[in-house]
């Protein structure tokens, strides 16, 4: 009774999306994982070919005309770079990156976060130490508001191909346990992305996204959304409003556009204004 009702909430809350993208931010390359910069209203986000290689990360701005066209972020290294996410506060940048470290080329994707001064200005990106960063690839660092990074990983010692884990900062070091399998299968699951308000978790398995709800002995069994989501296997990337109620997601939409950036429940006031076009409906 109780998943037959879970099942019902998940095909409510997954109401049919539009497009959101519109040039410069829309072009024929595959434009996914936005972040909206709450201190500045800059608009981050990956771009990468239309077969989601070449991952890097972008910054547009907001201009009276709409937004700007799009540059490498201020924390731009070499290698991929990609899953940019803004801690509530500003202060902090949480990404994915095979950038050199320590003069070594890195072929695994780590976590890496940067940290803003007071003038405004972001300080040396910093890579996280074993055993968040693993020999295998990280992806999609997410906070929750308990504490806990939740991130995607293959590494061994998982429930399945790749597993979603989750991180804390204690004693001066860092706890890594698997998020268990009310989230994780045999499967792929790989971008954990807890709602503002810490009640329930958007999750990417290999099959398209799914819903669990936190209850007082953790999370619930997951339950997949419908198909006004899960169109096509290629959805990824998504990022909620600050309340929790909209959500922003990415797919290739099939029609020569390459991946575009789809808005769940839209509401006034986010994503921020800053398009004459209408969104499109799909």
């Amino acid at each position: 009774m109780i998943d037959a009702l879970l099942g019902l909430l998940a095909a409510a809350s997954a109401a049919e999306p539009v497009v959101w993208s519109a040039p410069p931010i829309s072009t024929g390359q595959f434009e996914s994982h936005p972040a909206f910069d709450l201190r500045t209203g800059d608009l981050w986000f990956v771009r990468s070919s239309p077969q989601f290689s070449g991952w890097r990360i972008k910054r547009s701005r907001c201009a009276q005309d709409g937004w700007s066209k799009p540059v490498d972020a201020p924390i731009a290294g070499d290698g991929v770079e990609a899953d940019p996410w803004f801690s509530p506060d500003g202060r902090t940048l949480w990404f994915i990156s095979t950038r050199t470290t320590d003069g070594v080329a890195k072929k695994d994707l780590d976590i890496w976060r940067a940290r803003r001064g007071r003038d405004g200005k972001w300080g040396t990106a910093e890579r996280l130490p074993a055993p968040v960063n693993s020999t295998g690839q990280e992806w999609f660092p997410r906070h929750d508001r308990d504490g806990w990074l939740y991130f995607g990983s293959d590494r061994p010692g998982g429930l399945g191909k790749t597993d979603i884990w989750r991180a804390r900062e204690e004693g001066g070091g860092w706890v890594v346990e698997n998020a268990g399998p009310a989230l994780n299968t045999a499967e792929h699951e790989y971008e954990p992305l807890p709602s503002p308000d810490g009640r329930w978790m958007l999750l990417s398995g290999g099959d398209g996204y799914y819903r669990s709800e936190r209850t007082a002995k953790g999370w619930r069994p997951r339950v997949k959304l419908g198909l006004e989501i899960n169109r096509n296997g290629s959805e990824i990337g998504a990022a909620f409003a600050p309340d929790g109620k909209s959500w922003l997601f990415s797919r290739d939409v099939k029609d020569g556009r390459s991946g575009e950036m789809l808005l769940v429940n839209g509401r006034k006031g986010w994503p921020p204004s800053c398009s004459r076009q209408p969104a499109r409906r799909r």
